[in-house]
């Protein structure tokens, strides 16, 4: 019995003496050795360390990426716009000795410090600048620069300031959207005009176009064509020299074919050359019937 008394109290003892005398550091955290309230090292890199028990304590700080909200505070443009800017900022702390001696290590402290100091650059930096060059937010990098410069005898880093909204007080919204919607009624009157414009110019040159294609087309209809009255009065005329007899009674025929279709009165004494032919005609029928009978 009395001796798992005394293994029992080694183990307690050698549990002690390893609370007391050692500490871990993860990878979330780096650590603050203090003696005496004076910092004796700082440990960044995670493991497991060493400590004097009873006069060393050990002071944990956040090794990662932090974020806070800068409290949304009314600033003015160069224009005179009033705006409520709700932003925030991401930092860390880069020198845990600085931020000890200087903030006392406490988290509370430094958020303190960065809502006083970028609320300040901000306000400085915006009121000179307009409304539009605030919408672009290419002037936070300008804060974030001055801040740093503000804030590295604390030991922070300040990796990125950034702008969640930017809004106008609510008199003030109704005047802008009016203003917005009368810019771009104008925009888009000009851009109408320009397109009437362009389809003008576009249906002119098509009605050009289409007029210099119907006088090439009639041109060529008028060429056509009076090459073809050549070619015919060519045919004709070799058709006449050929049988001149037979052209006459083929023509002959062709002017009854025409006359006489259209149910055409005509008046003409018998003796007249136009009728030769139809006595004729009308002469071999008569013979025609009497030889048949």
């Amino acid at each position: 019995m009395r001796g798992l008394t005394i293994i029992l109290l080694l183990i307690v003892g050698l549990w002690l003496g390893y609370s007391f005398t050692t500490f871990t550091v993860d990878e979330t955290k780096k650590a603050v050795v203090l003696q005496f309230g004076e910092i004796v090292r700082v440990v960044e890199e995670p493991g497991l360390y060493f400590k004097l028990p009873f006069l060393q304590s050990v002071l944990y700080l956040e090794d990662r990426l932090l974020s806070y909200d800068i409290q949304p505070a009314p600033v003015i443009t160069v224009d005179k716009q009033r705006l409520t800017i709700d932003s925030y900022t991401l930092w860390r702390i880069a020198d845990a000795r600085r931020f000890i001696e200087k903030l006392k290590g406490n988290r509370l402290n430094a958020q303190s410090r960065l809502d006083d100091i970028i609320y300040s650059l901000l306000r400085d930096v915006v009121g000179k600048l307009s409304f539009q060059e605030v919408l672009r937010r290419e002037f936070l990098d300008e804060v974030k620069q001055r801040a740093q410069q503000q804030v590295d005898e604390f030991g922070i880093e300040i990796v990125d300031v950034r702008i969640k909204r930017a809004d106008l007080p609510e008199a003030n919204e109704q005047a802008v959207f009016q203003r917005m919607i009368s810019e771009r009624k104008q925009i888009a009157q000009r851009i109408r005009a320009e397109g009437e414009q362009e389809a003008r110019r576009i249906r002119a040159e098509a009605d050009k176009q289409a007029q210099i294609i119907l006088a090439e087309a009639r041109k060529r209809a008028e060429e056509l064509k009076g090459e073809g009255d050549a070619e015919a009065l060519r045919i004709y005329a070799e058709a006449y020299n050929r049988d001149p007899a037979f052209f006459l009674f083929w023509r002959t025929l062709e002017s009854y074919k025409t006359t006489l279709a259209q149910n055409s009165t005509l008046v003409l004494s018998t003796g007249s050359d136009y009728l030769k032919l139809l006595d004729l005609m009308e002469s071999r029928r008569l013979i025609e019937a009497l030889d048949g009978e």
